[in-house]
């Protein structure tokens, strides 16, 4: 599955926050490029890609080995918030339904 973000990070925050999160969900490093990070682990192996974007927009894209909406692409999604929230601290997290 592929899902993508776009945040006012810079890339080197964007790929510092990969390398805290990911190995928590015992996700062990890869691959280590200076414009990705690829992860690999039980749950099954995240590839992120970070480009700049035209002004001040990082875009994130994160691809996975899982079909459908496993939990590793739903610990995706949580990273991706945690990129808004390291953004705007005081954003409070809200269900979505």
């Amino acid at each position: 599955m592929k899902l993508f973000h776009r945040t006012s990070l810079a890339s080197a925050d964007v790929l510092s926050a990969a390398d805290a999160f990911f190995p928590r969900l015992n996700l062990a490093s890869t691959a280590k490029m200076p414009r990705g990070r690829t992860f690999a682990g039980p749950l099954g192996t995240v590839s992120l890609t970070v480009a700049a974007e035209g002004g001040h927009a990082t875009f994130v894209e994160v691809s996975t080995d899982q079909i459908g909406e496993s939990r590793l692409d739903k610990n995706v999604k949580f990273f991706f918030v945690g990129l808004h929230q390291q953004m705007d601290p005081g954003h409070a997290l809200a269900a979505g339904y």
